[in-house]
This record gives C-alpha cells, structure tokens and sequence, in this order.
C-alpha cells in the first residue's frame, strides 16, 4: 500500500506549508471546525448489517437447502414430530453461522476503543484538551510519557522521545525519535523515526508534532480499512461439505426423478408414486450429519483447548490440520520476547552465558569450561555485571514461581546476567544522568564505602570508548584502552545479531553527591554486554515436526535483517535459502514479482503491516492454506485474509483476537504444531462419519428404489415398502446420533504429523469414497430386502399376506439395517485397517453407543405389548429371527472387510 503523502521526507517549513498552520499560535477553532467538516471525525467508522439481515443470510447454504426438503417432506406426510426435529437442526446451523458472522465489524470497533478519548493540542496559541475525535490535520499535539498518540503525527520537538510502536510494526524495543526529515522515500513505517504513529504508546520523553493524518488516513485507519475491504476464504472443510452437499442433493432428485419415471411407467397410483419417491428423498437426506459435524468441531475445540488453542470459528479445527504454510511473527512466538544476554566480552577475553529470559538462572563459560563469577580470577567480569546491574532502572519480579520485568527489556536482561552470577549489591544511588538519544548513554553515581563513591557508565560501545582512557583486566589491574580490539570484538557481537551494550565506571571521592557530563571523562573501561530475544527451546523441535509434515514456516518480523536472519538459522527456517527480504525490497516489488518470490524466500524482516498482507495474499495465490500469527494491530490485515488467523493470547490486542480463527493461550509456536496435529486428527473422525452415514442414507433408498423397481416380479413389493418413512428418519437421526458422533472421539490414529497436508483441492466424494459408500450401501440394502422377503414368504398363508405379517416383516427388515450399520461402526472406525488390527474396546464411546442403539431397537420392536401403541408402526416378529438378523449383519461386516483390504492394497498401488 503506496503511502498517500510521505511526510517523513519533507522538511517542517514544507510541513506548515502544505497543512496551513503554525507552530505557536496552531490552528484556530475556527479553522478547526472547517476542517473538521471537510475530513470528518478523527475515528474508524463501522458498517455492519443489521442482525435480521445477517440471520436471514444463514439459510443462504446448500446443507440447509436439503434439510428444508426434508423437513417440507416431514409436514406433507404429517410427521410432525420429525419435521420438528428437522426445523431444530436447521435453526442451530444457522445459528452458529450467525454467531461466528461479523467479526471485522468487532475488529474496527476494537480499534476505535483503542483511541484515547482526549488529547491536548495547542489552538489559539494555548494548551487546550480536546476530544481526540475533533484532532484534524494541521492541529499541534503534545506528547508526554504515558500518553497514546491520538492521530499520525510528523514530529517537530523531541526531548529524549521513544515509542512503543510494537502494535504497528510489532519492533518489541521502543523506537528513539527525531525530528530531521528522512530523504529515502521507500522507509517502512519502523524506519519513519520523525513520525509517531496513531495508537502507538510513549514510552519515555516529551514531544511535539503536527498531525498529518486521522481517521481511515492513519496507518491504523488503513489496516482498518483492509480488515474490512477483506472477505475471509471459506475453510477447506467448509467447501468439501458444500460440494459434497450439492453433490447429495443432485442424487437425491435425480434418483426421485428415476423412482418417479419407474412407477409411472409400471402405472402404479399417483399416491404410490409421491409416497414412493418422498420416501426416497427422506431416506437419501443426512439429517444427522449437521449435528454430527458440530460435534467433531466441537470435540475438537476442547482437545484444542487443553494444548493451550483456543478456536473462535469451529471449522478453523480442522483448517488447521491441513496449512501447508505458517506464516509467523518473530518476537513472543518463535522467541521468549525477554532479552536475554548471551555473550559477554571483557578482559581480552570472550564469556557465553546460558539460560533463556528472565529467569535468573544459568552459568558462566569461557572456551566452554564452566567458570564461577566470584573467583578471584574474574574480577573483570564480575565488574561487567556489577554495573550492568547498577547502572538500571529495571526490577526483577517473581510472582506465582514466573520471573518479570518491570521496565526496559535490555535492561531487563542486564539485571538477570547479573542474578545468574549470585550479584545483589546494595549501593545506594546517590545522583544519575538519564539515558537519552542524544546522548547514547545512562550513568548513575552510588555510594560505595567511606573513602570513595562509584560512577557507573552503561550505553552505545563507540559512546562509551569515547568517554575512556584506560581499560580493565582479569588481574584487577589497567592498560591503555585498545579501542580497535574492542570495536573488532563488538562487530563480532552484533554480526550474531546481538544487541551490544558497553559498560565502564570510575572512583570518585566520598564526598562528590552529583555528575553530569563533565565528570564522565577518563572512566574506565569494563567490556560488553551482547542479548538477543532468545528462541523458545521448544519451538526448534517444533519446526522440526512442521517439516516432517510437510508444513513450511515463513518468519515474517519488523526486526532488523540482521536479527531475523540470525534467529532463523538457530530455529532452522530457509537455511537452504540464506536470504532475506526487506520491507524496502517488497516496497519496491510488484504483487507479480512478489507472486514469484515468496515460495523461495522463508524470512522477512523490516515488515510493515500492509507487506504481511500481500505476501499472504501471494502464498493464497500459489493454493496454500496459510496461517498466519500475530499480536499487535498490525497483524490483524493479514490474519483477516489468511485460511486461519492465529492470535496470541498473552500478548496480543482485542483488535487482533477479533481479526482472528484461534488464539494461543500461551503465545507458543509450538502450541499451533500441536492444534495442527489436532486438526489433522478431527478431519479424519469427519471423514469416517461421513463415511460411517452415507451408506446408512444409501441402503435404505436402495432398498425403496429396489422395491419400487422390483414391484412387477415380486408381488409383494405391490403391497407395501419394505421400511416405513417414519423408520427411515428414525434410522437416519438414531444412527447420526447415537454411532456416528461416538466416531468424532476416536483415538488418533499415529503419525498424523509424518504425512504430508492434504490436497486442498481433493474432494470429498472421489473414486474410493464411492466404492465404499456403494459398497456398504449394497451390504445393506441386501441384507434389508433379504430378511423382509424372506419373513413374508416364510410366513405366507394360502398366498395371503396379511397386514400383521407385513409389519413384522417391515419391523425385520427396519431392525437389519440399524443391525449392519452397528457392524459397520467398528469397521468404520478404521477405513483401510482390517478389524482384527486394532482394539475394538479403545473407544468406550462407541460401545456406548451400540449397545444404546440395540437397546432402543428392542423398545422400538417391542413398544406395541410395553406401551400399548408404536410410534414407528412396529410389530414384534418371531423371536427366532432375531439370530436370522444377527447373521446377515455378520455376513455384511465380513463383506465389508473384503472390501476393506481391496481399497487398501489398491491405495498401496
């Protein structure tokens, strides 16, 4: 996104000129108020659509579409009851949908909460507090520590300024401010440090500036705007049902149209016809598979939820599973986001230090040999601490066994290095010359024994060897400073991407109580103090398993090249590829070029918000499923475009959490490797119920079709359909329910995280999906029609069938089919392993759910002597069919199984 005006280039004569205004006096009320109705209110506006209309849109999907069908088929049988059901289902989808409808509304709204309510400006030529919405450009605000900046702001007046912009560049170290005009115009917004950006914090210091934008204008108006211009991508698993669904409903009508087509031909009645047919859509409808589906998703949320992911869409749990691309911040998720020292150089000599962020413990090596900081032998290091660890305005703070830091992180850092080697010093501080950018340094004065005080000195390494004469040594002696060795020492720091710090100090005498510069002449030097936001320790293994899944992880950060690129060869990300690309680069890129770039480049570094969004946007292009993480406003853009956005829950704004699919309670990069494995595992439990429903819809219009079909040879067809409509339902809901969402807890099946993601183009409804549905469709429809033709011609008196005989045989015939689809549950539990491979008991919920669904048949069966009526028109038949049932579903699962190890040998091949 080309930046309207790049009023960071201009001087602030151009300034005044080209916003009419004055650095005193500002701008009148007058002028203000013109303004105001000429650029409008300094806010992001919202567009919603009203909550009917949103509603209303819900019913706007094909799986509803089928169960309206449905349901219009209950109310012309006058099954109220069923078309009830029907409703309830219906309503809960679209419920749901219309739950999960309008989070870029949230979002925008989030980022108006963002904005402070007042702000002070100077109109008239005075200092008046106004409404940060009545802020127009030309106006001069006033900054002071604490405050949020209420509009884009070109800056004129600094006094030792620093911005946390973090929420707009995600930089986790506050950025020093100036007011010099920048002459490169291709700056990403960290590099613009003449500017101060709309919703960013003031961290220290005092300032003035002019606002050059508001509203939609700023950098946050603008991710705003993208948030809003952005339409999210329907989820894989979304599109597959959605397919799958028109899929359904095609063979729904067209196999009517067929029964239809068979009846009229063989003239059967009109009343036969339409009872026929209806039957056939209500057999062929998946009632139960919307609820069987929230359920997977559902179930999968929780699983989710204990590895520390928490899911704000449901189908995100299985989009997770097959991203092929995560597209990740640096700092807090790939790293601790706490500033850890990890190499310190004095004496000549080079020390490496363990541990990892605020916890005070580690050790102290020098050619790796553990050393102790209080031998005698390190007196130099153990003054490099020392005033490290005075020369701070940091605190260390345990609370609930967890270390923090109050106040700078790199300060933070110089305080832990400092715990690890047992220093508790207790110096008084007596005066203190603060740190300021123009200076590059902090020094403070303590009181040290009766004879002297000590002046300790910490800031830029070249600021810091200006200031000193001498240097120390292991022996606590000095020599003459050697300013190229330590320059040589610190190049080599930084090139590991560690940010350097220089420490010194001085004796003074016991009664010197204030500094200011010009004490801080021939101090002596200490050594150096390199940190770096170390890695998460087990973000490496993480990587590693997104590999061996075939995912590729894409860092993308607002750090410098330098250190995104240092921290990417310790988490192994793009090693093969060794470079990386810039916010200047991508400024300079078209989305075409850009387009050919990102499927070789891992690592981004100088990112602003509108660059993560078009590289996003160019993965998409090349058919990933990219997730991408992020915390500050910044990220919300392209969280909003991404296939699942995933924000970070400790640290992450409202604006991002609105923007986002799942947050991560722990802010873990390895919390999404697991939520991705979790993922995986829910999409296999949809396809087994999908798997496990079909044929259950399948056999029974075949047996209806077959009946139909068959009516002219086998007369007692002509009589009566094998099962009852109301049967049917009853199959299709009790079977949805009580087998198939049993299937949403199997146990994961191993090495879901060795197998590469799915093809998210591949559909649901392939070759072998058709081969098994058919398959167990046939089983069943054959078994059904087998025991109803057998019943009636076993019990056929002097070529009579009488109504009772009929509906037993139909209450046979009801009972095989939920009888084959128990079998076929255990079978279904492992789509390609035979079933003497696994454990049948390792799912209790699925026994459950057997045994309950016999249990009702047998009430359903027996419902006429126990109850006095049977709402399914049942009639109990002889109790020796019941082994007669038994078998045929026997025979069905071994059939089953047959089948079962052809697909899997064909897969092989």
């Amino acid at each position: 996104m080309k930046k309207d005006e790049n009023w960071f280039e201009l001087e602030i004569s151009e300034v005044l000129k080209k916003l009419n205004t004055d650095l005193k006096t500002g701008l009148s009320d007058q002028e203000a108020f013109k303004r105001l109705k000429q650029f409008g209110k300094n806010e992001i506006p919202v567009k919603t659509r009203s909550p009917i209309v949103r509603f209303l849109l819900q019913f706007h999907n094909p799986l509803l579409y089928v169960l309206m069908v449905a349901a219009f088929v209950a109310f012309l049988l006058d099954k109220m009851l069923d078309m009830w059901v029907i409703i309830a289902v219906i309503l809960a989808t679209a419920i749901i949908g219309f739950i999960q409808e309008g989070k870029a509304e949230k979002a925008i709204l989030a980022l108006r909460k963002m904005m402070m309510p007042t702000c002070n400006v100077i109109r008239n030529g005075e200092k008046k507090s106004i409404p940060v919405s009545d802020l127009v450009p030309g106006d001069i605000v006033l900054l002071e520590s604490g405050d949020q900046v209420p509009a884009d702001l070109r800056l004129f007046q600094c006094k030792d300024l620093a911005v946390d912009e973090a929420i707009i560049t995600g930089e986790s170290v506050p950025v020093a401010k100036s007011t010099k005009a920048l002459k490169d115009p291709n700056l990403s917004i960290s590099e613009q440090v003449n500017m101060a950006f709309c919703g960013t914090f003031v961290t220290r210091g005092t300032a003035r500036g002019i606002v050059v934008a508001t509203g939609l204008n700023t950098q946050m108006g603008k991710i705003s705007g993208i948030i809003t211009a952005t339409t999210k991508a329907q989820p894989p698993i979304l599109t597959k049902i959605s397919e799958f669904t028109k899929t359904i409903m095609a063979a729904i009508f067209i196999l009517g149209a067929i029964n239809t087509a068979i009846s009229w031909k063989l003239e059967y009645p009109l009343d036969v016809i339409f009872l026929a047919t209806v039957g056939i859509i209500v057999a062929m409808v998946p009632e139960g598979l919307p609820a069987a589906l929230i359920s997977a998703f559902s179930i999968g949320v929780m699983a989710m939820a204990k590895r520390n992911v928490l899911i704000r869409r449901l189908p995100a749990v299985e989009t997770l599973g097959c991203t092929t691309v995560i597209c990740s911040d640096k700092t807090g998720t790939l790293t601790k986001n706490q500033m850890t020292v990890r190499s310190i150089y004095c004496g000549g000599r080079f020390f490496d230090v363990t541990g990892s962020g605020y916890n005070p413990e580690g050790d102290f090596y020098i050619n790796n040999h553990k050393i102790q900081v209080s031998n005698s032998k390190h007196q130099c290091l153990h003054k490099t601490l020392l005033a490290g660890y005075m020369c701070n305005d940091a605190s260390l703070i345990k609370q609930n066994g967890n270390y923090t830091i109050n106040g700078d992180p790199t300060e933070g850092a110089l305080l832990v290095a400092a715990a690890k080697a047992g220093i508790d010093a207790k110096h008084d501080r007596i005066d203190e010359i603060p740190f300021s950018s123009e200076l590059q340094y902090m020094a403070t004065l303590h009181k040290f024994d009766n004879n002297k005080n000590v002046i300790f000195l910490k800031g830029s390494p070249e600021k810091v060897m200006s200031l000193c004469s001498e240097q120390l040594i292991d022996n606590n002696s000095t020599e003459p400073l050697n300013k190229i060795q330590i320059s040589k020492a610190a190049d080599e720091m930084a090139s590991k991407a560690l940010r350097v710090l220089a420490m010194a100090f001085k004796h003074v005498p016991a009664d010197k109580t204030s500094i200011d510069q010009s004490d801080l002449k021939n101090m002596t030097f200490l050594g150096l103090q390199g940190m770096i936001d170390p890695p998460r320790e087990e973000v490496v293994e993480a990587i590693k398993r997104c590999k061996r899944a075939g995912i590729r992880v894409v860092m993308i950060t607002g750090d410098h090249a330098r250190t995104a690129r240092a921290i990417a060869d310790q988490l192994q990300i793009g090693v093969e590829e060794k470079r990386v690309v810039t916010g200047h680069d991508l400024e300079n890129m078209s989305d075409e070029e850009l387009y050919k770039t990102v499927n070789s480049v891992s690592v981004y570094a100088r990112a602003a918000p509108e660059h993560k969004y078009r590289i996003v946007k160019q993965l998409k292009r090349h058919n990933n499923i990219v997730a991408v993480t992020g915390d500050g406003v910044n990220d919300a853009p392209a969280l909003s475009t991404a296939d699942i956005g995933i924000a970070m829950g400790i640290t992450g704004t409202q604006v991002t959490k609105e923007a986002s699919d799942m947050i991560l309670a722990d802010d873990n990069f390895a919390s999404i490797v697991k939520g991705v494995e979790e993922g995986r595992h829910v999409f296999n439990n949809i396809w087994k119920v999908i798997l496990y429903l079909l044929p259950t819809n399948g056999g029974q219009g075949l047996v209806l079709l077959s009946a139909i079909a068959l009516a002219p040879f086998i007369p007692v067809f002509a009589q009566t359909l094998p099962i009852q409509p109301i049967q049917i339902l009853w199959v299709n809901l009790a079977i949805a329910i009580a087998c198939a969402i049993p299937l949403t807890i199997e146990p994961k099946e191993p090495d879901l995280l060795n197998k590469l993601p799915r093809n998210p183009k591949e559909k649901l409804v392939n070759k072998l999906f058709i081969i098994k549905v058919l398959t167990v469709s046939v089983v069943s429809a054959v078994s059904a029609l087998t025991i109803f033709l057998a019943y009636c011609y076993s019990h056929i008196d002097n070529h009579i069938l009488t109504d009772k005989v009929l509906t037993e045989a139909q209450t046979a015939a009801f009972t095989t089919i939920i009888f084959v689809q128990v079998m076929y549950l255990f079978a279904a539990r492992r789509p390609y392993t035979p079933i003497f491979k696994y454990n049948l008991f390792s799912n209790k919920w699925v026994i459950t759910g057997a045994a309950a669904t016999i249990l009702l048949q047998l009430i359903i069966v027996y419902s006429e002597p126990i109850f006095g009526f049977s709402p399914f028109r049942t009639q109990p038949f002889d109790a020796e069919w019941w082994l007669y049932i038994l078998l045929a579903s026997i025979i069905g699962l071994f059939i089953i199984e047959i089948e079962k190890m052809i697909l899997k040998n064909r897969k092989k091949g």
